[in-house]
């Protein structure tokens, strides 16, 4: 049992409340309590200044529990053959592997992740968006060049179908799908801008397009 975890599992029965109360108090499983509890996971300090709001007393610092358990794997290791590296890098992994998600990188038929990157959960989101709706796209051309996205640059995107205005978006249009730049005409008209060298806008039906995502952000390909 994890310092944190004991922490917890003594004030809660302190006050009288059952892991069921606490789990539906902090939004979360029975079991997940109880795997707190027990120090079979690490959770991170948002969590931590949940429970510690919820229960009414203050809880240690994650840290501080972090920091005995790889001391405990160092002394250990001791008397262990195996490489020490190899067991404090298992302890990192454990404890960072709640909160660094793996956000899938498409192409923009989204049909399969062509790889990953790790990106950090705060109270279940990531950058602000639900975990099930954040990607990122693999830009496949330079259609998007006067707006400083290239081929090949990673952009970091959420799953929508709202028309926002003067967003960059995954469109729809027809049988192909491309990032452009959507500006508002009216309730029944938008305009695609792209830019490659040169600017090019494409008025077309409200009906006509389907919005897949709107690009938050690029990180910049060198």
């Amino acid at each position: 049992m994890s310092r944190v975890g004991e922490k917890i599992k003594s004030i809660r029965n302190d006050i009288g409340m059952s892991q069921k109360q606490l789990s539906k108090k902090l939004g979360v499983s029975e079991s997940f309590v109880n795997e707190v509890e027990n120090g079979r996971k690490i959770i991170n300090q948002n969590l931590i200044d949940k429970i510690s709001k919820v229960l009414g007393k203050d809880i240690n610092d994650i840290t501080m529990s972090f920091e005995e358990q790889v001391y405990e794997e160092e002394k250990n290791k001791k008397y262990s053959i195996e490489p020490k590296k190899e067991k404090v890098k298992d302890v990192w992994n454990e404890a960072f592997g709640s909160v660094l998600k793996n956000v899938p990188i498409y192409e923009y038929n989204l049909q399969k992740a062509i790889a990953f990157k790790q990106l950090p959960l705060i109270n279940n989101k990531i950058d602000g968006y639900s975990q099930d709706k954040v990607f990122y796209l693999q830009i496949e051309d330079d259609d998007m060049l006067g707006f400083r996205i290239s081929k090949g640059d990673l952009a970091f995107a959420h799953s929508t179908h709202e028309i926002e205005n003067n967003s960059i978006c995954l469109v729809e249009h027809g049988s192909e799908r491309v990032i452009r730049q959507i500006k508002k005409l009216d309730n029944s008209k938008v305009l695609l801008i792209s830019n490659k060298g040169s600017f090019r806008t494409e008025t077309v039906e409200i009906k006509e397009i389907n919005i897949i995502a709107k690009l938050d952000r690029v990180e910049i390909k060198l």
